[in-house]
């Protein structure tokens, strides 16, 4: 090709359609829109519906699933005395009760907090011989009933336990039947709910971290308190949280090892039992201010610590 010919190509290219977000319009304003590349949503999949409605064969068994789970709640709520709600809380065994339930609950779960995150990063980070094992074992209260729990609460804790028996005769301590007692029952069922989440957020997280604070010199267990602590921080929340809300409603392992005695164990749970044979009107109360309780959990638990990015 000429020199000639290159020049009138270049022209002829640079005096085309250069698209409409290039060229301003004919009459002045400003140039044309042109297809959106970027923003916040640009490069992240968005969410499809399904298309052609729900068949009946689901929706169902769904209906039918979300009525059982939602009509106790709804029952609880118009049986309620609203009327009698504020002359029932101002007793003194209702705030002695939740007071109690609220003090126990807590020093559960900072029992839990202290032992159990050390559990959880042995679990995901170390690798032993039965480690599965251990893994069930530390699951364990999950599934196994609470009053089982109480019961071999005892045979290892009480005043003839198997460890019971020396804390007595050594120091003096007898845990059953007392609020230290409570928290241990509650810290017994509570805590695998924490040790799950910590060691799932353990091991979405990235080891090389640790590993690049070590090349630098840190010991182990400073990589841990300044560098996997803070990152893994969101799940120990939501373990925490999921940890405080079963040890606040745990009843069947607290009457086996700690009794049933107000203002020492009787705890919120307790009082619902017990105000359920004598006063209705005062169980159904109690258990609203659980239930009360219980959905603010789940609900600061979305908003805050599992919400999808």
């Amino acid at each position: 090709m000429t020199p000639a010919g290159a020049r009138a190509t270049g022209a002829a290219a640079g005096s085309g359609t250069a698209g409409p977000s290039a060229a301003p319009s004919r009459a002045g304003g400003p140039p044309a829109a042109g297809p959106r590349t970027g923003g916040p949503r640009a490069g992240r999949p968005g969410r499809r519906r399904v298309r052609g409605g729900v068949p009946p064969l689901l929706l169902l068994p769904a209906l039918a699933g979300l009525a059982f789970l939602v009509l106790p709640l709804v029952a609880l709520l118009l049986r309620a005395p609203w009327r009698g709600m504020p002359d029932l809380l101002a007793g003194a065994a209702v705030w002695q009760a939740l007071q109690l339930s609220l003090l126990c609950a807590t020093a559960a779960t900072g029992v839990s907090l202290v032992i159990g995150v050390p559990l959880a990063w042995l679990l995901a980070r170390v690798e032993f011989p039965g480690r599965r094992l251990l893994r069930a074992l530390v699951t364990l209260p999950l599934v196994l009933p609470p009053v089982v729990g109480g019961v071999a609460l005892l045979m290892a804790l009480g005043r003839n336990g198997v460890v019971g028996q020396w804390l007595d005769a050594w120091f003096g301590i007898t845990l059953p039947f007392t609020t230290a007692g409570v928290v241990v029952a509650e810290t017994f069922v509570a805590m695998p709910f924490l040790v799950i989440s910590v060691e799932g957020t353990l091991r979405a997280a990235d080891p090389r971290y640790e590993e690049a604070a070590q090349t630098l010199g840190a010991s182990r267990f400073t990589a841990f308190r300044r560098v996997t602590l803070p990152l893994i921080a969101p799940g120990v929340a939501a373990g925490a949280v999921l940890a405080w809300a079963r040890a606040l409603g745990e009843f069947g392992a607290t009457i086996t090892f700690a009794g049933n005695f107000p203002g020492t164990t009787q705890t919120m749970p307790l009082a619902v039992y017990l105000a359920l044979q004598n006063d209705p009107e005062a169980a159904i109360t109690l258990s609203l201010v659980l239930l009360a309780v219980s959905v603010a959990v789940l609900a600061g638990l979305r908003d805050r610590w599992m919400r999808s990015t």
